[in-house]
């Protein structure tokens, strides 16, 4: 019996061991993933700037080619790989070259072999939809990234797999660096020498060279340590299935707002041409409403920076082992994505002019960017919430609502751009998010009750958020005055506005009770904040 109690413990103390390996790689994964979109988000403003709205708008036509790319080199083949690696490392001791490492590759090479062929060969029809073929050259060069993806994916899958997140991450960053900088560096040099279309050659120049730079970084691991062996062995797990069905389905759920993008990208020139737009026009209206996918991605990262790390915390058995705990948990992290996001949204929606101005240097665009910004609240609580439904097991079901909202947005563009121009294509993303939120939230339904929902501080949220828009506007006027002083004087006032906003916000939340003492006792002032609470308030 003492030997039964022993081998228990020792199984408890190496499933907690393995619980905190996870969680810590999630981390470590979570911290990489913000760092680079804060990067990928940050470097557009200074490209506006260097390549005016034509220039942005090249490159942010090809930019969804590349973020897809992106996306099946860091996400979606990785996920599947890992989830490949942990179910053989079950049944065999080693990874075998032969007979893991080659088939692996030889299907991703495949897949993303195809799509570089397709690619190439139709940049021309591609560049026919989109109204443009001076961007044929610009597109064919974007597809060449896809001959990197898969042995990046390779390597990250097999890290994962074996809970080293660090691979990984370091990979991430060092790629988003090099992309980055040598992005802005062709940027200075295209306009240097009066080649505005060849930004988008170089954006894929940048992508590639990235690439690269986390591939070097990965083989200095692999380097390190030996991952694999050159003995044969069999197998009956299926790798194409894991990998095209799994790892598509994963990847389809990280391309939310690249899709919005993408259908933009084919779409918004040839329904501004209906609109009555001249071709020239269009190509710069399309480059100033892009102006608002950085403070989208930038606005989204940071307000649902919460449900980055929930896939390793909620899981289908953790659920069922603690439900009211998982339940707490799933509840406290929408609340506190949607009260982030509601500031980020309404704060952006009233300083847009002084933010345009700031960062793009005029206004243009501003009212159907408003509009836009409504997608950061929506995709926000789409990504805290498909994060929760994905650690219960819902990937298919977060995917096809993904697929379903494309549609929307094709058919809303469509409809909408002819009759609003951007207005239309603002409302259309809006539309498309606000979908997928209400799906997920249809879906969560099924694991906590609807009066859960319900029972949340709506009337002291709302309140709150009254009172920072107010207080912004109060003060609207002083910045409208400042803006035509210069960008240093616009942002001093543009950083103290923001500041205090959020300020204005979070007191009057804590003074109105919107959060439980047990939801602040984490916080790292919570002796000096709760003297700001309410007398009463439940614990």
């Amino acid at each position: 019996m003492g030997k039964n109690i022993h081998h228990t413990e020792k199984g408890s103390t190496m499933t907690n061991q393995t619980s905190q390996s996870v969680v810590k790689g999630a981390l470590i994964l979570t911290f990489a993933g913000l760092i680079s979109k804060i990067l990928s988000a940050g470097y557009r403003v200074p490209l506006q700037n260097i390549t005016g709205d034509l220039g942005f708008y090249v490159y942010q036509q090809v930019y969804p080619i590349l973020g897809v790319a992106l996306i099946l080199s860091l996400y979606g083949f990785p996920a599947a790989i890992s989830k490949l690696v942990s179910e053989l490392r079950e049944e065999k001791s080693f990874l075998s070259l032969p007979s893991f490492y080659l088939p692996v590759f030889s299907w991703l090479m495949g897949i993303c072999g195809l799509i570089f062929v397709i690619g190439f060969t139709q940049a021309p029809a591609i560049a026919a939809v989109m109204g443009d073929e001076k961007l044929i050259p610009s597109l064919r060069s974007a597809f060449f990234v896809f001959l990197l993806v898969p042995i990046i994916s390779l390597f990250r899958g097999v890290f994962q797999g074996m809970n080293q997140m660090k691979p990984t991450a370091v990979s991430q960053v060092v790629d988003q660096l090099i992309r980055v900088s040598t992005i802005i560096a062709t940027a200075v040099l295209v306009i240097k020498f009066d080649r505005l279309y060849a930004v988008g050659i170089g954006a894929s120049a940048a992508s590639f060279l990235g690439a690269c730079g986390g591939l070097g970084v990965l083989l200095l691991y692999v380097k390190k340590q030996s991952i694999w062996k050159n003995e044969r062995w069999s197998t009956s797990v299926s790798y194409i299935r894991t990998i095209l069905f799994y790892g598509l389905f994963i990847c389809l759920n990280y391309t939310l707002l690249l899709s919005m993008q993408f259908v933009d990208s084919l779409s918004l020139v040839p329904g501004l041409l209906e609109f009555g737009v001249e071709m020239e026009k269009a190509r710069v209206l399309k480059g100033i409403f892009d102006r608002g996918q950085p403070l989208i991605q930038l606005g989204t990262v940071l307000a649902s920076s919460v449900a980055l790390a929930l896939i390793p915390s909620v899981t289908r058995k953790r659920y069922e082992k603690d439900p009211e705990h998982v339940k707490t948990y799933m509840y406290n992290s929408t609340k506190i994505s949607l009260i982030m996001a509601l500031g980020a949204t309404a704060g952006l929606i009233v300083l847009f002019p002084e933010i345009n101005q700031l960062f793009f240097q005029n206004t243009e665009g501003t009212s159907a960017l408003r509009v836009m910004m409504l997608v950061i609240l929506f995709a926000s609580l789409s990504l805290t919430t498909a994060s929760v439904l994905q650690g219960l097991g819902y990937v298919h079901h977060t995917a096809t609502l993904i697929l379903l909202a494309i549609g929307l947005k094709v058919f809303g563009n469509y409809l909408l751009i002819p009759a609003f121009g951007l207005h239309g294509a603002a409302a259309a993303s809006t539309i498309a998010t606000a979908f997928v939120l209400a799906g997920n939230i249809v879906l969560l339904g099924k694991e906590i009750p609807l009066n859960r929902w319900l029972n949340m501080p709506w009337l002291k949220i709302g309140a709150a958020l009254t009172g920072m828009i107010l207080f912004l506007i109060l003060f609207h006027d002083f910045g409208e005055r400042i803006m035509a002083d210069g960008r240093v004087l616009l942002l001093i006032y543009t950083l103290i506005m923001t500041a205090l906003g959020g300020l204005v916000y979070f007191l009057l939340l804590l003074m109105l009770g919107t959060f439980t003492k047990k939801e602040l006792e984490p916080m790292p002032f919570y002796n000096t904040v709760q003297r700001l609470l309410p007398k009463g308030l439940k614990s």
